[in-house]
């Protein structure tokens, strides 16, 4: 899909600031200039190497890679970004393995078993020894939405706390009126998963309704993955932050997990029900929740460790005097999948790409930003974030514990990952429509002679699987970039033969190293226009704002109410 750019041009300028005048590019081409392919692979060589072993969060590799990164921001002349005077911010870890997980549903037509991890899986992020769940109404919810700006409720006022929910995954896939044959771009925006699609917002509700329970009914399709995933992933150890629950806040259920399609299938024959009648039921606005004459029990034994880990950041203060306690975050996860120690062979996971590449990223913008002069208006972290390969732990920490206010915090840009084969025509923006810092991005690639193009693979949900979201969750415009498909030089498919390897052949595996074949120059270009759209932004006249159908507009709106902004 291609973009008018003359339209989106004139909304970013309105919102953000005017466009650069010759002065400003004077002031930012040291900025870009700091910007190299050699420093890039330096970075990536030294924090992919076998000495840092993974770079797995409570290891040596984090106190090696905390230490390098630390003395970088120190070289550059950066300021330590904790108000303490320091270049961290402790994050308390837990991490949490089922060691005996039992349940079952007990129904009019027969009982039906689950057995872990065979046909269910299911942790307690209650982080308690042992907790369990007894004679539990069962209650079927549809896809357990609560979304306003779509006029949905899946629940309709009906009290389920101390039952046990099952839903259906992902967002409701609403036709479209006008066309049988595709999705109503309308509601939940058509093909595209909403954040009310992923499997964390549907234990989340759960949680806010007071379930003492919340089961998912796994479906490869709505998925997008095959339910081998989830039992490789709930069976082994997890991590969950160490600490009490905010004030107020309601308690996780007691048991969060997931059948496979078939056991739910049965579920609901044993419940005198058919599972396709009321999935097709849950795709009504007027659906109401189906108690099933059921009762769940369930029970889980946990084995748990604490690990203290930290995030790495630093501040370039702003020159305005009343707008620097304002600030713009960069992000990146400093952390891999650390050492496999009863492997035999390679058992070190470099994360080379991911996401080496995107530290050494954020270093370099940094680096850019020091080159600045004047800097711009309003102050800028470089934030690395731990543990999240563990479940975005780091950057949930610092949205939950921020050490600048977010109703101060202008935007986050995240960097996971680059792209490490060679210049393109063009970038994406995953989530592509969620803030008007994509109109932004439109404008600032334009000028270079680039577009900016949308997740090819929207119903995926990427938006929601990196760090960016823990600031979105709270309502901080996000901005999600990932190397563009079409490159100079090469043929059409080149991009996506690029990607369909490191995917198959290197992500999340020992391989993730620095390859020979290797081009920065791409990744040069993409890490500049991330230094402008954040000079832009620090700079900017008026904030950037979530599009009115983001599911975080309102969050953002009712945070900036209550600080009185």
């Amino acid at each position: 899909m291609r973009f008018h750019i003359g339209g989106a041009v004139a909304m970013a300028a309105a919102v953000l600031g005017a466009a650069s005048t010759a002065g400003a590019d004077d002031r930012l081409k040291p900025a870009l200039e700091a910007i190299q392919a050699d420093g890039l692979l330096g970075h990536i060589r030294a924090l992919a190497s076998d000495e840092f072993e993974g770079r797995g969060p409570g290891t040596p590799g984090e106190e090696k890679t905390a230490a390098y990164l630390v003395d970088r921001l120190k070289a550059m002349g950066l300021k330590p970004g904790n108000p303490d005077g320091s270049y961290e911010q402790p994050v308390p870890l837990v991490g949490f393995r089922a060691t005996e997980v039992k349940g079952a549903f007990h129904a009019p037509n027969g009982d039906v078993a689950l057995e872990f991890p065979g046909n269910f899986v299911a942790v307690s992020r209650r982080l308690a020894p042992e907790i369990g769940v007894e004679n539990s109404d069962v209650v079927f919810v549809g896809y357990g939405v609560v979304a306003p700006e779509y006029g949905w409720d899946d629940f309709k006022g009906v009290d389920v706390r101390g039952k046990t929910l099952v839903m259906l995954v992902n967002d409701p896939a609403i036709p479209d009126p006008k066309d049988p044959n595709a999705l109503d771009p309308a509601m939940f925006k058509g093909k595209a998963m909403t954040y009310y699609g992923r499997w964390t917002y549907k234990y989340e509700i759960a949680a806010e309704k007071g379930a003492a329970a919340a089961i998912l009914i796994h479906e490869e399709g709505p998925a997008g993955y095959p339910f081998s995933v989830v039992q490789g992933s709930w069976s082994r150890e997890n991590f969950g932050i160490d600490e009490p629950s905010p004030e107020g806040a309601p308690p996780r259920p007691a048991v969060e997990g997931w059948i496979d399609v078939e056991t739910a299938g049965k579920l609901m024959a044993a419940c005198g029900k058919d599972l396709a009648t009321l999935k097709k039921a849950a795709l009504d606005r007027a659906f109401q929740p189906v108690p099933l004459d059921a009762r769940a029990g369930f029970s889980i034994k946990t084995e748990l460790r604490k690990v203290q880990s930290r995030n790495i950041v630093a501040r370039a203060e702003g020159a305005d005097p009343a707008l620097k306690d304002e600030h713009v975050v960069y992000t990146a996860h400093w952390d891999h999948l650390g050492r496999d120690a009863a492997a035999q062979g390679d058992g070190i996971y470099n994360g080379a790409i991911d996401n080496a590449s995107g530290v050494a990223t954020v270093l370099e913008i940094a680096e850019g930003f020091t080159k600045l002069s004047p800097p711009p208006k309003r102050s800028t972290l470089f934030l690395f974030v731990t543990a999240e390969e563990k479940g975005l732990l780091g950057s949930k920490y610092y949205a939950e514990h921020p050490l600048y206010p977010l109703d101060r915090t202008l935007a986050n840009i995240n960097i996971d990952g680059i792209n490490a084969w060679g210049p393109t025509t063009d970038i994406i923006s995953i989530g592509m429509g969620q803030s008007n810092l994509d109109d932004l991005l439109i404008e600032l690639a334009g000028a270079r002679g680039r577009t900016v193009k949308p997740d090819a693979e929207p119903e995926k949900g990427a938006y929601y699987r990196s760090d960016h979201f823990e600031f979105a969750k709270k309502g901080v415009p996000a901005l999600d970039p990932e190397g563009g498909r079409e490159y100079i030089g090469k043929a059409p498919e080149y991009g996506k033969q690029k990607q369909d390897e490191y995917t198959k052949d290197d992500y999340h595996k020992p391989s993730d190293e620095v390859k020979p074949d290797w081009d920065l120059s791409g990744a040069v270009e993409d890490a500049r226009l991330m230094l402008e759209v954040g000079v832009r932004v620090a700079d900017g006249d008026r904030w950037p704002e979530w599009k009115p159908d983001s599911e975080f507009r309102a969050r953002r709106e009712a945070m900036l109410k209550a600080a009185g902004r």
